[in-house]
């Protein structure tokens, strides 16, 4: 088993090694040459899009010069490719959130998922800062703490930073001008500010905030005029930085450009195809057919290859990609190292063997469990941990079943880190299946965490992994299967849809009524696209109708609003719902339409008789109700400043227009009082008092109190009025 394991180990500096592991034979090795294309790959294995090169040609193929842009898993399985018809691309690169950023010289920014399909686009010079009309000419995409940043360099030699390209509202910073054109440059990006390191022949340059370069000078040695800094990188902690001068020197220093920690002489000339970090503690230098990996302190060693790769730095590893393979490079971890070097003795390489030789039944086994017992409890911890770090199935199953035979020697050991690291290689071998293609190490995992591989999952559309994922480790509804259903769903309504119903009933089939997903975000995703009726449709399954109505309103579905608002009882979404459907349609129409709800017809007559009584008329009028319509009209005219006369005459006619009995009477009742109005009129002429406002009963009094007992005993006679009262 030693042997197997360290067969790709390369001895380097003082006990350490370094290893080289393959992850995947590429499925594109047929598709793919890399002297004639670019390769941009998303970190933590993530997608790879391939350009290709127009600079590298000697002819273009087919009958267009645009360059086709093609987006592949890390095992080198086709996404999904497009023509680049847009402007002139500068850089392309991932966020951390897997999207794919195009950088065009005019300043676009264009934004693609990995399927290819395109977001939304933003403009670095429409947001606040001025570019003189220059353009693009350099551009680099680095990470951010929590986000993604980029970084551009125009032909004026202006510098425009953006510390968060996922922001709704970025902010653009311009840092200070460089002196001139740069031979290289990079960003180091800390938690509360962000440079830019340019260096210029032999002159370092930092720029910050709107102050002037700050010159850093570096001595280079004898002659440093004559040599220049053409190439640097930053290590993925933003600590180190690497500087490659023409003169075949690399120089590793600190990031603040303080400290050095090595100068070490390449003996190349010419710069390197590529410089990137391994982790934060060795720089690799592709020159062609050799990658150097040269370390912080001490020590070197090479790799050879005979056809071209790309590297790609992480934080615990280099990716190394080419048109066969796809396997990294990384410092073997000690865990790791003191378990299978040779010669090991620590705790956990005996408890390893003690397994072996108890899987054969040999009695060595019981001597290995006599050396190690004193320090049993360290040797199951050592086998545990170093599982994490193998990517090999039988090595990592031998390492657990060395941990669990280890676990029979001691009494009070917690079994939680042999469950979570069981659990979490499951997961780890599963994502790094080549049909999945993340490639991820543990260290990246653990960096990562279990919620940005399920974003990871859902964003390659593995939702029914996902699904296992969260419930294999156990997470709750929130972190695990409601938001991995929410973007399922999501991604369903935006496909072309034919039959609506079927959609909406599969969704439902597969969320039903979990408290933590809402059919409004769901539906509003269809809308969104186009698929309005698939909205409709979704909508049927929202039990909350103070959101299910707001929503049919706003896709403009107002009888299917207001059939919710009258089924659930709620008199103020029915108003809110007639009110929108009033305005939004002409009088007479919504008139019709509103008879075919009598609760929602009758709460709109009681609203109209508070704020609206001309349209309260319309309605009687339409329904021939001339009895209320009547009724409204006396009110009307007893109201301040009405003529009471045209009110009751207008009432009168229309009780005489309805059949009922109750109308004749009424009919009557209006003369009736029309005629007293006209005696009391009579009466403030003749005796010039008050009367118009009083009852009959009361005008008697009246008449009697000012001695007129002639015109009172002629009312009596007129009005019938019996003697009794």
């Amino acid at each position: 088993m030693c042997a197997l394991v360290t067969a790709d180990w390369s001895p380097y500096a003082r006990n350490k090694y370094f290893r080289k592991i393959e992850l995947y034979s590429m499925v594109w090795h047929r598709e793919v040459n890399l002297e004639t294309c670019s390769l941009t790959v998303a970190q933590n294995g993530g997608p790879i899009v391939i350009l290709r090169d127009r600079a590298k040609l000697l002819k273009m193929q087919g009958p267009s010069h645009q360059p086709i842009v093609a987006i592949y898993s890390s095992s080198g399985k086709l996404l999904n490719s497009f023509v680049w018809d847009k402007g002139q691309l500068v850089q392309l690169g991932w966020s951390s959130t897997e999207d794919l950023l195009c950088i065009q010289e005019d300043g676009k920014v264009l934004i693609y998922n990995m399927f290819g399909v395109y977001q939304h686009a933003w403009d670095i010079f429409l947001m606040g800062k001025e570019a003189s009309g220059s353009k693009i000419v350099s551009a680099t995409i680095f990470p951010s703490p929590g986000a993604t940043g980029l970084a551009v360099i125009t032909s004026a030699n202006e510098v425009f930073v953006v510390t968060n390209v996922n922001e709704n509202h970025r902010r653009v910073r311009q840092l200070s001008k460089c002196p001139s054109a740069p031979t290289a440059w990079t960003v180091i990006c800390e938690e509360r500010q962000t440079k830019v390191i340019v260096s210029k022949n032999q002159n370092l340059y930092t720029l910050q905030s709107d102050d002037s370069p700050v010159l850093q000078k570096i001595d280079l040695g004898a002659g440093s005029e004559k040599y220049s800094i053409v190439s640097m990188a930053v290590s993925p902690d933003y600590q180190k930085i690497a500087l490659f001068i023409n003169n075949g020197k690399l120089w590793i220093k600190s990031s603040d450009l303080r400290s050095t920690y090595r100068l070490y002489d390449t003996q190349q000339l010419s710069e390197p195809k590529q410089l990137v970090w391994c982790g934060s503690d060795a720089v690799v230098c592709y020159w062609g057919s050799t990658i150097n990996v040269i370390g912080c302190t001490e020590d070197q060693l090479s790799y050879v290859y005979d056809y071209p790769v790309f590297l790609v730095s992480e934080i615990d590893c280099v990716r190394v990609l080419s048109a066969e393979s796809h396997h990294i490079i990384q410092c073997v971890p000690t865990v790791v190292q003191e378990i299978f070097q040779i010669n090991s003795e620590s705790p956990g390489c005996f408890l390893l063997e003690a397994s072996k030789q108890f899987q054969k039944r040999s009695h060595r086994a019981n001597e290995y469990i006599h050396i190690v017992k004193p320090k049993i409890s360290s040797a199951v911890t050592q086998c545990i941990q170093a599982a994490g770090h193998e990517f090999n199935a039988s090595i990592q199953k031998s390492l657990m079943t060395a941990a669990q035979f280890g676990k029979c020697f001691m009494t009070d050991f917690d079994s939680s880190e042999f469950v979570k690291m069981c659990r979490v290689l499951r997961l780890l071998n599963q994502v790094r299946d080549p049909q999945v293609g993340i490639a991820i190490t543990y260290e990246q995992y653990e960096q990562l965490g279990i919620d940005k591989l399920i974003d990871m999952l859902i964003l390659r559309r593995y939702y029914y992994l996902a699904l296992e994922v969260s419930k294999y480790l156990r997470l709750s509804s929130s972190e695990g299967s409601e938001r991995i259903l929410l973007h399922w769903a999501y991604y369903k309504v935006k496909q072309p849809v034919v039959d609506k119903n079927k959609v909406a009933k599969e969704i439902y089939d597969k969320i039903g009524r979990s408290a933590g997903i809402s059919y409004i975000d769901i539906a509003n995703e269809a809308a969104n696209n186009m698929n309005v009726q698939l909205a409709i449709r979704l909508l049927d399954y929202e039990p909350c109708a103070t959101k299910q109505v707001p929503q049919l309103l706003k896709l403009r579905q107002e009888n299917e609003a207001l059939v919710k608002a009258i089924e659930s009882g709620n008199t103020d979404l029915v108003y809110t719902v007639i009110l929108r459907m009033k305005a939004n349609r002409g009088l007479d129409a919504f008139h019709m339409e509103i008879r075919n709800y009598p609760m929602a017809e009758a709460l709109y007559i009681k609203y109209c008789k508070s704020h609206n009584k001309r349209a309260l008329h319309e309605i009687y009028k339409q329904e021939d109700d001339y009895n209320n319509k009547a009724a409204c009209q006396i009110k009307e005219a007893y109201l301040p400043g009405n003529t009471k006369e045209a009110g009751l005459l207008e009432a009168q006619e229309n009780f005489k227009k309805s059949k009922s009995e109750f109308a004749a009477f009424a009919a009557m009742m209006c003369e009736e009082e029309l005629k007293l109005i006209k005696h009391q009129k009579q009466l403030e002429d003749k005796l010039k008092k008050d009367f118009l406002g009083l009852t009959l009963n009361e005008t008697l009094e009246k008449l009697l109190s000012l001695k007129e007992v002639k015109l009172a005993d002629n009312m009596k006679s007129e009005y019938k009025v019996p003697d009794r009262r």
